[in-house]
């Protein structure tokens, strides 16, 4: 490609003599360009790289691209620890690229996941350089997605992505011993290949004995609990205030972090700093396809012919545009760019969270009903009979797991089947009814374990029966046993409408494995399980609901 030239494993000395090599692209004549730097543990060569921006796209608009290995990964040096080293690497990597031979001095930052969340570390030690960051699919809470949720352990994410970083690892570790190397990685590959129905199932979760048998790096719950430090490394809701710079935010209503997406970019709207959010109907692998699980949401929802407008690579550049190449002009553009599932129709608005939604309850009632008004006073509890041996298993969702377990709306028929899972549903709409924003339960509920997890998901009901998952969320109590409370659980947020005819239903369980761990119910950690009876009540006292920040038509005149 002559108008391109690629210089590849350029050096750049970090504070501690550490050296990290990038690849870097820049136009073959012109200059001086602004800088796209992208730093990443998965292979500064790995296709994916070139998914969700095209660095030669990114060439072609006059950009000079940096693709950096951080430390401890493929060709950089220095000894991996996951998230930890990310500010300050992150920091000394913007100067470095900004005085590359060719730049002009101004850097902006993309890419998703573990590279979103180097970009908020690399922007919160204030580089001088950098000016704008496109963070995509990440997180802004480690508890609330990453590590963890509701108080319950991400146990289908930290063992599959923690295991699969271990390949590079042993392969450094063992270089020189090519023999041992095999063994080892042969034992890694199967133990990924058997994830569903072993190393999922080992006991004590919080450990997960796999990283120990491979000596692999852990990303898990276990090393969260243990280093704060490294908890502190990536939580970028702690950082808000230290980053006063324009940044785009990409997310996806079936991605694991998808609330972290929409947290910080409402965090930085409301300090005042410029910043876009766009969510589409993607999952955190997937946003080249129109199909998430079961359903196909249309040609405009590729991020290839996003909105049959732009693409996801271009909607980035124009945004680097506005910050990085002022001398081009941008058009005006809202904020907030969502695509509303149900009707399937990207739709702009001003803010997020919507200013126009009203929280609106619906009532768990008898005889598995939803209802707009709470139950009478003599309406009998709901029990079901929660066995940690024999959990409710995950079934599509927001979710980053083992490949038997893909993310993306299904029907809910084999998990309503269960008896241990209480179905509530509404009657048929007679109108469209518009959900968007974040949704909570309150869960009036007891049980005869001293610690318990309770597991709510939202769903929607076609005319010919078929439940679809739309979000679910879980928490995780300890209480006196048989003594009910009320229980908020978070079930992070949608975008959809419900289409007339459609019904709104609500799943109560207590549990989705192996997304979150197991609550053995024994009222700590450790392996001995316990049986519990749960009960959900929903009279006039203690009403069980549901809150869905309901969005008003808009007025047809």
């Amino acid at each position: 490609m002559e108008d391109v030239r690629i210089e590849f494993d350029v050096t750049a000395g970090m504070r501690d003599g550490t050296v990290l090599r990038a690849d870097v692209f820049r136009p073959a004549q012109g200059g001086p360009w602004p800088v796209l730097l992208v730093r990443t543990p998965y292979n500064k060569q790995d296709p994916g790289i070139f998914a969700g921006l095209n660095p030669l796209a990114a060439v072609r608009r006059g950009y000079l691209v940096v693709i950096q290995d951080t430390r401890g990964r493929y060709r950089s040096e220095g000894e991996w620890e996951p998230l930890r080293h990310e500010q300050t690497d992150g920091y000394d990597s913007v100067r470095w690229a900004a005085t590359l031979p060719g730049a002009n001095g101004l850097v902006g930052m993309y890419g998703p996941s573990y590279l979103g969340n180097a970009q908020w570390m690399a922007a919160a030690g204030k580089p001088p350089e950098l000016t704008a960051i496109a963070p995509a699919f990440t997180w802004s809470e480690p508890f609330d997605g990453l590590f963890g949720r509701g108080g319950a352990i991400e146990l289908g994410l930290g063992g599959n992505w923690s295991l699969q970083q271990g390949a590079n690892q042993l392969g450094r570790r063992f270089r020189d011993a090519p023999g041992e190397r095999d063994r080892r990685l042969v034992a890694l590959v199967a133990e990924l290949d058997s994830l569903a129905d072993g190393g999922y199932w080992e006991l004590p979760a919080d450990a997960f004995p796999a990283f120990a048998r491979h000596e692999v790096p852990d990303l898990g719950y276990q090393r969260a609990l243990s280093d704060p430090e490294a908890v502190a490394s990536c939580r970028v809701s702690d950082k808000y205030d230290q980053i006063d710079l324009p940044t785009l935010n990409i997310g996806g209503w079936y991605d694991v972090f998808l609330q972290g997406t929409l947290d910080n970019y409402a965090a930085m709207a409301a300090a005042g700093r410029p910043a876009r959010l766009v969510v589409g109907p993607w999952s955190h692998r997937s946003q080249g396809g129109h199909q998430q699980g079961e359903v196909n949401f249309g040609l405009a929802a590729n991020e290839r012919s996003l909105d049959l407008r732009t693409t996801l690579t271009d909607l980035q550049l124009d945004w680097f545009d506005r910050w990085l190449q002022p001398d081009r002009p941008v058009g005006p553009e809202q904020p907030v760019r969502l695509f509303i599932t149900g009707v399937n129709r990207w739709r702009d608005e001003p803010q997020w969270p919507l200013a126009r939604a009203v929280d609106t309850p619906l009532y768990l009632g008898p005889d598995g009903t939803l209802r707009d008004e709470p139950s009478g006073p003599e309406t009998a509890p709901d029990t079901f009979r929660y066995d940690p041996a024999d959990p409710v298993r995950t079934h599509g969702g927001q979710i980053l797991m083992a490949g038997e377990y893909p993310p993306g709306p299904f029907d809910q028929d084999r998990i309503e089947r269960r008896a241990d899972v209480l179905v509530y549903t509404g009657a048929p709409l007679t109108d469209d009814l518009e959900v968007t924003g974040r949704i909570r339960v309150a869960l009036v509920a007891g049980s005869t374990a001293p610690g318990t997890d309770w597991v709510a998901r939202l769903c929607d009901v076609d005319p010919d029966g078929v439940s679809r998952n739309l979000t679910d969320g879980i928490v995780r109590v300890r209480a006196e046993p048989g003594e009910p409370g009320e229980h908020e659980i978070d079930l992070w947020s949608i975008g959809h409408v419900f289409r007339r005819g459609h019904r709104v239903r609500v799943q109560v369980t207590s549990s989705n494995f192996p997304r979150w761990d197991r609550n053995l119910n024994n009222g700590g950690t450790g392996t001995a399980m316990m049986v519990a009876d749960q009960t959900v009540y929903h009279d006039a006292t203690r009403p069980s609901r549901i809150i869905l920040p309901v969005v008003p038509p808009a007025d047809p005149s």
